[in-house]
């Protein structure tokens, strides 16, 4: 049993350095549905998922389905990513679920198969190996609201009140909105910045382990604990921490 989990739970081979993306790199994006940004400077490490369909109020059609599920695939491999924030293009909308309209002029089977693809969407959206946290200010309506469910950490502002959210367990921060409307974009980038200084091959070692840990027993959860802590033994940043701790400094991570 322990040879399959340590096989299931083996981080990918060492990722490729992408090109950095920034946010104008790309004039054509501006027509995608999803756009990707890389941040720079102090943020340097976060990248961001722009969803912007105003048109539909970013509803999940097939478009935005596909161009989602092919900017996961291509972030999934960067090793430059080291927290994905999932945040709206649109005022006052998060997501608005599936587009309705565009669902009516599907035949059953097809109506089938798109399903069948958004539960493909969530799935990845969950397992992402970086850190993920949806900035939820606006509407999260239906398959809305379960895309931002399938993000690690969630920050909202009004409706169902962000407050009554995060007493519900939805939300994990709750935030009175601002002028703007992106008081909760703003709250997930504090989030994300915390994150950015801890070692990233721990962090996501430590991702597996909570999500693959709460599925089991607490032996089983122990073993999983241990097959991730032995991937992180012989990395470069585990050295460096020790050191930077003795040494009274901060630590440099390289995310080897």
């Amino acid at each position: 049993m322990l040879r399959a989990l340590t096989s299931a739970l083996r981080l990918p081979s060492p990722w490729r350095p992408r090109e950095a993306r920034g946010c104008a790199a790309n004039p054509a994006a501006a027509n995608r549905e999803i756009q990707v940004c890389a941040l720079a400077g102090p943020d340097q490490g976060i990248t961001e998922i722009l969803m912007n369909r105003p048109s539909a109020r970013n509803a999940l059609g097939n478009i935005f389905v596909s161009e989602l599920l092919e900017a996961l695939a291509q972030l999934r491999e960067d090793r430059q990513v080291r927290v994905l924030i999932f945040r709206s293009g649109v005022k006052g909308v998060f997501c608005a679920g599936a587009d309705l309209k565009e669902r009516e002029q599907m035949s059953e089977a097809e109506v089938g198969v798109f399903v069948q693809r958004l539960r493909g969407l969530m799935n990845e959206i969950a397992a992402f190996p970086a850190p993920t946290i949806a900035a939820m200010d606006g509407f999260a309506l239906g398959g809305g609201l379960e895309l931002a469910l399938a993000c690690d950490l969630r920050v909202a502002g009004r409706r169902l009140s962000g407050a009554q959210a995060q007493a519900l367990g939805l939300v994990n921060h709750a935030v009175a909105q601002n002028e703007e409307g992106n008081a909760a974009y703003h709250r997930a980038r504090a989030l994300a910045q915390e994150i950015l200084p801890q070692a990233p091959i721990a962090v996501r070692l430590g991702k597996v382990a909570i999500d693959r840990g709460i599925e089991v027993d607490i032996a089983s959860g122990m073993a999983i604990e241990g097959i991730c802590y032995a991937q992180n033994i012989p990395t470069r940043d585990r050295l460096e921490g020790m050191a930077a701790f003795r040494e009274k400094r901060a630590p440099r991570f390289v995310g080897e």
